[in-house]
Formats: C-alpha cells, structure tokens, sequence
C-alpha cells in the first residue's frame, strides 16, 4: 500500500496503459480520478476499482482543451479533498509517413494532445499539488523518445518534447516538494498490438528481437513503474526519465526493424 492516502489523477486512464496504471494505484492504497476522452471508457475504469474495494471516480477530459484539464483537477480534489498525485497517460497515435505525406492536422493533434495536453494538466494540477503540500508526477513518455523510427515524427517528436518538459517542471517544483519524472515504455502488449500483429505470439515473436530480454513487455510492468515513482520509494527521484522497455534503447539491433 505505498500510494495510501493519496489522491491521484490519470489522463488517458481509460486507455491500457492509464487504465492499468489507475488500477494499480488504487491497490496500493490511491483514490484515483480516472480521466479520459472517452466517459465511457473511464468509467468503466472507475467502477472496476471500486469493485475491489477502492475509491475511484470518472471524468470526461480531452487533454488538449485547458477548461478540460482544469475542470478535472478541480473535480478530483471535490470528489476526494485533495489532489498530489498526477499521471498524464493521454496520447495519439498519427498516421505514419513522412512530412511530406503527414496531414497537418494530425502533426497538430499530435502536438495537442502529447504534449500540450500533458502542459495543460500540470499547470491546473500543480496548485493542488502544493496546497496538498507536495506531490509527484508522472508523465508517460515513450522508448521512441530516444531514437527515430521511419515515418513517425510526430510521434517520437512530441514523446522527446515530454521528457525535457518534465526536467523542468522537476526543477521548477522541487522547492515546493513535487517531484516529477518519466517513464518510457518500450512495446507493450496491448490490443493496439493485436490489431497490428493479430496474435499476441506473433508480435512477441516479432518485436521481442528488439529487446534485450526478448519480449515485449506488459502493462502491469509500466504500472509498477509509475506506483514506484509517485510513492515515498522514490522520494529522492525527480528529473529522471526510467525506461521500462526491456532494453530496446540499450541494444537497437532489430529496434527499427521489429518496432514499427
């Protein structure tokens, strides 16, 4: 129970990554405001936390619109009296191609919701935060921060964008007892992989080559990553990026190759 009495506000918690992430914190101990685009889907979030027993509540949030992002942050400290955690787990995927072919309104939209969106959710989440006097952040990044794929620039763009963001909103508010941080994961097994691959076994198959421990990883293990940096285990860690990508960015042999 490293997260209990804490209060903590997912973006994109409906998704896999934030919805496994929102669930992991409320066993260990963390009412969680789960919040997503989709109402639908960050409910359905919300009411699986409380049938084990946890506190939890939904809110609708497109992360690129600020009244959104503040009307959350005010609704999670409503709803549970104060709010110090804060994870931005919201993210889109643009089509890929290069420049030439990308639509710029998808390079827009990128930028809205991956980045922009993570700047509008700390800055309406931060006051609360040090009126909670401190708290943590954890921005998902990405394992495509670190290095360039084929066509995906917006993508890895806006993912390195988060990292240098989160450095300096580490240093900004170290004073004030919050500490921030990353995480990026590499591939993950999520359903975004089974429509790509259409088994499991074979995306395994064919992006664990990247890896160094020869499979993708999971999202429990992202979600263990971020209990880790929000709770009092890491009170010494901030400005950190921790990559949970079972080593892609360490050895790149089959990266490019077994990534896409």
């Amino acid at each position: 129970m490293v997260l209990q009495d804490r209060v903590a506000l997912v973006s994109g918690g409906g998704g896999e990554i934030g919805g496994g992430i929102a669930l992991r914190f409320a066993a260990e101990g963390a009412a969680v405001m789960v919040c997503d685009v989709s109402l639908e889907k960050a409910q359905a979030i919300a009411q699986a936390i409380r049938d084990m027993g946890g506190k939890a509540a939904a809110h609708r949030v497109d992360a690129s619109n600020p009244l959104d992002c503040e009307q959350a942050a005010a609704a999670a400290v409503s709803a549970f009296g104060k709010l110090d955690t804060l994870v931005n787990a919201a993210a889109t995927v643009t089509p890929d191609g290069n420049v030439e072919k990308l639509d710029i309104d998808a390079w827009r939209r990128a930028l809205d919701v991956n980045f922009t969106g993570v700047f509008l959710m700390c800055k309406y989440a931060m006051p609360h935060l040090r009126a909670a006097g401190g708290g943590a952040v954890v921005n998902i990044a990405s394992s495509f921060a670190h290095f360039g794929l084929p066509g995906r620039s917006a993508y890895c763009s806006t993912k390195a964008a988060v990292i240098h963001f989160t450095q300096v909103l580490a240093i900004d508010y170290g004073p004030d007892n919050i500490r921030a941080n990353t995480i990026s994961p590499g591939p993950i097994d999520t359903e975004r992989s089974l429509r790509r691959y259409g088994t499991r076994e074979k995306a395994n198959s064919v992006r664990g080559r990247g890896q160094v421990l020869g499979r993708t990883g999971t999202v429990e293990e992202v979600a263990t990553a971020a209990a880790f940096l929000a709770s009092h285990q890491a009170s010494f860690i901030t400005g950190t990026d921790l990559r949970v990508d079972g080593g892609q960015t360490a050895f790149k042999g089959d990266s490019l190759a077994t990534s896409l």
